[in-house]
Formats: structure tokens, C-alpha cells, sequence
């Protein structure tokens, strides 16, 4: 097994590390975690390190993110999001709950309320219990629903106080975002700020919905390609984390297909299912998977499926957070090696 060493990028002249995983080249696909409930709301900076536990709006809720995933086998991913002044309504917070509804599927359903602060609380715990099948007053709330499914959204982890590469490298990337790529997209693109969603390593990291896609180690040369959609998607590979919807492996999967197949890959409705992997080693991890990810046009007109055997291709050193003595540790990489179109399309 080849391990590539980080003597590109000495420890002593870097304090981010996201630098150190960069120029050692970490492969972000396959991070982006597995969720299929995104639970997202507006809150004012600065944002704490521990808000989720420290903010009185939020403490109330964590009982019920609790019950939800451990009796229920529930996972929401909460995020926050800062008010924008062009997008946001004093007085108001607003609300963005994605879910995905079906097994097969190419994008979140979506659900966005703006009520008064007050009630902010009350519409997360109605949400909550309505997941639970519990008796809740959601419907009280469709008077303040919003109709913003046409919108995608953009969001960009700038939250310095998790981690420092997210506020050196995720705000460039925003502001950018903000002021050149949302004011042309006639209203149908939102850039935002967010809390960490995970993967300090990758900064700047963006979450792209309504697609569910996750991204790292962006450059502002890509932008154009990642917003726009225009060109090879190839130029996209080494910063694609992968879509939530999907596991590790499946996202690995998922990757190589797209990268096959182009655009229209994303308007396919998908799902996968690992068919069998190896068994867990040392660190908690396996050497290989063998996936299937399904698709079809959402007419039905295409059908068909792939399979994959994902499988170890070396390892690179890396480093989780950006602290004064960084850890560094050995993290797998990995590739496709065999992928086949097994059904007709």
C-alpha cells in the first residue's frame, strides 16, 4: 500500500487543516456524511462553538432530535443559517426543513417557513413531533409557509468558531457567491453562511440543495462550473464530497457514474444499496464494498442500474481540525476499480 507523505507541506509553516489536506492530496468524496432529514434555520452571528447546546432557542430542541433518532431511527441534520439583508425579514426567522420523501429520488422535497421570532421554537417541535407521528400543530404554521421550491441554495460554512479554515477560506468563497452569482440568477439561487456540517478538513466546504450535494476544497476558479453547470464535469471531481442522500461507498459509486455520463446524471432519480463489503479492520473501516446504485428518468423513458466494487488505493496523511499541536493521521483512499451497467437503460 502506497502512503503518501505530507513532506509537501510542513506542519510548522500551516495552521489550517484543510492546506494540510489539500496538498496531500485527500480525495473528499465519500464525506458527506448520510442524512436524510436537513432541518435549517436562521439564527444571528456570532455563532459559539457549543450553540447547538448553548443557545435558549435551541437547548429546548435536543431532547427531541435525541428521541427522534434513538427511538424512532430518525436522523436530522440541524444547520443555521445568518439572516441576509436582502433575504430576511427582521422580526421574522426563517425555517428550511429537506427531506427525502422517496427511496428513489434527485433532489430533497422541501418545506421553508418565515415566522415571527416567537415561534420559531414552537414550528421545530411541531416538525419534530410530526416525524414522530405525535399529535403537533404544524398546520397552524401554513399560513407563514413560503413558496421557494424553484430556489436553489447555496450554503457555505463560515463558522471560525468550530474550526479556523472555515472562516479563512469558507468567507472569501461566500462573498463571492453572494455578490456575483446570486444577484444573476433572477431569483432563483440564495447564497447563505452556515454552522460546520461536518469536514473541517475541506474548507471551503458548500452545501448545495435542493440536490443534496456537499463540496470541499473549493477554488473560486470552479464556481463557474459548480453554479452555471456549463462545461465538463470532470473539472468537478476533486472537490465533490458527495450527495447525502447516498452512504460512503454509494457515494464513491455515484461519482464515477456522473463523471461518466455528464448533467443529465443529476435529473435521474437514484438510490443505493452496498451488496457486500469486507470485513471491519483496526480503524473501524473496509477495504472494499461492492454497490448498486438504480436510476431512471422521472418519466420513466430511462431505467437501469450500476455496479461498482469500490476498493482501497493507498492512504494519505491528514489532519481533522486546526489546532496549535495538529494531529496528523492516516486516512484511506479510494477508488472504483470495476463499474458495469448491469440493466438496460
Amino acid at each position: 500500500m502506497q502512503t503518501q507523505q505530507t513532506d509537501q507541506l510542513p506542519l510548522t509553516d500551516c495552521r489550517f487543516c484543510s492546506l494540510v489536506s489539500k496538498a496531500n492530496g485527500e480525495d473528499p468524496i465519500g464525506t458527506a456524511g448520510t442524512c436524510d432529514h436537513w432541518l435549517i434555520m436562521e439564527l444571528p452571528q456570532p455563532w459559539p462553538q457549543n450553540i447547538f447546546q448553548e443557545d435558549p432557542r435551541i437547548k429546548p430542541l435536543l431532547g427531541l432530535f435525541q428521541e427522534l433518532a434513538v427511538k424512532h431511527g430518525v436522523e436530522m441534520r440541524p444547520m443555521l443559517i445568518a439572516p441576509d439583508r436582502e433575504y430576511s425579514h427582521p422580526g421574522f426567522t426563517r425555517l428550511m426543513y429537506y427531506y427525502r420523501s422517496t427511496e428513489m429520488f434527485s433532489q430533497f422535497e422541501k418545506q421553508e417557513f418565515v415566522v415571527p421570532e416567537e415561534k420559531a421554537t414552537a414550528l421545530v417541535t411541531a416538525i419534530l413531533q410530526q416525524l414522530m407521528q405525535q399529535p403537533n400543530d404544524l398546520s397552524t404554521f401554513q399560513q407563514y409557509q413560503q413558496q421557494t421550491n424553484h430556489i436553489r441554495e447555496l450554503m457555505v460554512c463560515t463558522h471560525a468558531q468550530v474550526d479556523l479554515a472555515c472562516g479563512r477560506f469558507g468567507t472569501p468563497i461566500y462573498r463571492r457567491l453572494r455578490k456575483e452569482y446570486a444577484p444573476a440568477a433572477n431569483g432563483e439561487l440564495r447564497v447563505w453562511q452556515t454552522t460546520h456540517f461536518g469536514g473541517h478538513q475541506f474548507a471551503p466546504t458548500l452545501a448545495d440543495f435542493p440536490q443534496g450535494c456537499l463540496w470541499g476544497h473549493l477554488e473560486p476558479e470552479i464556481l463557474d462550473l459548480l453554479v452555471l453547470r456549463d462545461g465538463s464535469v470532470s473539472g468537478l471531481r476533486k472537490f465533490y464530497r458527495g450527495c447525502v442522500g447516498l452512504s460512503k461507498f454509494e457515494q464513491i459509486a455515484e461519482r464515477e457514474i456522473w463523471m461518466q455520463l455528464g448533467w443529465t446524471w443529476l435529473n435521474y432519480l437514484k438510490a443505493g444499496e452496498v451488496l457486500a463489503k469486507g470485513e471491519i479492520n483496526e480503524e473501524q473501516d473496509v477495504n472494499w464494498a461492492d454497490v448498486r446504485i438504480n436510476f431512471a428518468a422521472s418519466d420513466g423513458s430511462v431505467s437501469g442500474a450500476y455496479e461498482a466494487r469500490v476498493e482501497v488505493n493507498g492512504e494519505v496523511m491528514s489532519t481533522l481540525n486546526s489546532e496549535k499541536e495538529m494531529e496528523l493521521k492516516a486516512v484511506k483512499q479510494y477508488r472504483v476499480s470495476r463499474l458495469v451497467k448491469v440493466c438496460p437503460g
